[in-house]
């Protein structure tokens, strides 16, 4: 007998324009603070046979960058989830780089807290400005895991400094801390010969480079932050994070309940789960559109789909103005995404 084949993937679905168009719906949800430099978090919705799915690329990325996030719209919208290894999986709150007097008020939106993301190295603040944040919040939490994220806003200097300043307050890992994937792989081998054990993730050098396993073969990250939409989907990052071959942990891009739900389903999916994740965002916001909001229950995040609710999508739809200028957007990345799989 000869074995089987192995069975190949299904195609991705490939759902008009107009098809995508007809059931858009475009929401402009308010934040509760500030959160890298969002006040008002925009997004469009589409509804396919399988669901709901969420394109909010931020408005600084191009056609080409946000050509990945509608694929990723288009998978849970058209094509569904793998099926989940887990029921709920664990999540962290998110700080901002908020001052110390307003980190308890923060926190209390995320309900029982076992680990902390602090944002740092935020321009036009000080590295006293990150001691004094992460300094409360383990203050406040003496138990909880606690990690930091730099948004690769700190020189390689800067970051050594900082994380010196830093270990005091037993960090899991520090996130993106430098810009480019030379300068982490400095930090990393210079942070082992200092005997830092903080460990190094890597977020931007993963989703926004042309490769994203180079930071892996590079030996510059001792794990991966994955975020679902920036790589194309569900299936995608799976797929990355198995050829990486490193820890994963998976972490939202300020998503209503429809985008965090692609992030709980990347989550499930996952074998391993070696740190919670960053997808309790939707406390830091104003709204939603769902009623049943995905915020964290006992520090964890359920694993079903999202009822999205008529009364929020009237009640936070754009204005005509910005909901013409995220279809045109929708037209263009459409387009943008035919182009790239014709190429491939």
């Amino acid at each position: 007998m000869h074995p089987s084949p192995t069975p190949q993937p299904a195609p991705p679905p490939r759902p008009s324009l107009e098809e995508l168009a007809a059931s858009a719906h475009v929401v402009s949800i308010p934040m509760r603070v500030r959160f890298r430099g969002v006040l008002e978090r925009e997004a469009l919705l589409v509804r396919g046979p399988a669901g709901w799915g969420e394109f909010c690329p931020f408005l600084e990325y191009d056609d080409a960058e946000a050509s990945a996030w509608l694929a990723s719209a288009v998978e849970a919208a058209w094509q569904g989830f793998p099926a989940p290894l887990r029921d709920s999986v664990p999540v962290n709150a998110t700080v901002p780089a908020v001052g110390p007097g307003e980190v308890e008020g923060v926190l209390s939106r995320f309900g029982v807290v076992h680990a902390v993301k602090v944002k740092v190295a935020e321009r036009g603040q000080v590295l006293a400005d990150d001691v004094a944040r992460v300094s409360e919040v383990r203050a406040l939490l003496p138990d909880a895991g606690i990690k930091v994220d730099a948004n690769g806003g700190w020189s390689v200097a800067g970051a050594l400094e900082a994380l010196e300043a830093l270990e005091q307050f037993d960090l899991q890992y520090v996130e993106q801390p430098v810009a480019d994937i030379p300068g982490l792989r400095t930090v990393r081998s210079e942070l082992r010969r200092r005997g830092n054990r903080v460990l190094v993730a890597a977020d931007e050098s993963v989703r926004r480079q042309d490769d994203p396993l180079l930071v892996a073969r590079e030996d510059a990250a001792d794990l991966l932050v994955i975020k679902a939409p920036p790589l194309g989907g569900v299936r995608r990052a799976l797929d990355l994070i198995e050829r990486a071959g490193l820890p994963a942990v998976v972490s939202s891009a300020l998503d209503t309940s429809v985008g965090i739900r692609a992030g709980v389903a990347l989550a499930a999916a996952l074998p391993d789960l070696p740190y919670a994740c960053g997808l309790a965002t939707v406390s830091l916001m104003a709204g939603d559109v769902s009623e049943s909001s995905l915020v964290p229950q006992n520090g964890e995040l359920p694993v079903h789909d999202v009822d999205v609710s008529d009364r929020k999508l009237r009640q936070f739809a754009a204005s005509p103005e910005r909901t013409r200028w995220w279809l045109e957007r929708l037209e263009r990345t459409h387009a943008a995404l035919e182009t790239s799989r014709q190429e491939h």
